[in-house]
């Protein structure tokens, strides 16, 4: 009878121990699916990122090239202002110097006239 029991007490030990395995391994199958799960959300979440860096890099590649247009139109633009200050400052300097140069003919046609009676 001990014997009966005992073997009895086995049988339910191995199905408690079974049931917890069984217990145990979906757990660890629920565990990997979860895990899985999160990889695959991870890796799309890291591939929205990278998405959103490339844009907005080729973006911001654009704004720098806009700029660079940008200061090449100002800095010619400039160099034309510039240049146009520099000839109205030449057209007046020539302006003087004919004003200047009228009086210094003069004077010289003067010093030939005097040197002419003087001979």
């Amino acid at each position: 009878m001990h014997l009966g029991l005992d073997v009895d007490i086995y049988k339910l030990e191995t199905e408690k121990l079974k049931k917890g395995k069984n217990k145990a391994e979906e757990d660890l199958d629920g565990l990997k699916t979860d895990y899985k799960k999160d990889a695959r959300a991870q890796e799309n979440a890291l591939k929205r990122s990278f998405l959103e860096c490339r844009n907005e890099k080729e973006g911001l590649k654009a704004r720098v090239t806009k700029l660079e247009k940008s200061l090449h139109l100002y800095r010619s633009r400039n160099s034309t202002i510039e240049l146009r200050a520099s000839l109205n400052e030449i057209e007046e300097l020539k302006g003087m110097i004919g004003e200047l140069e009228d009086p210094l003919h003069n004077s010289y046609w003067l010093d030939g006239m005097i040197k002419e009676k003087a001979l």
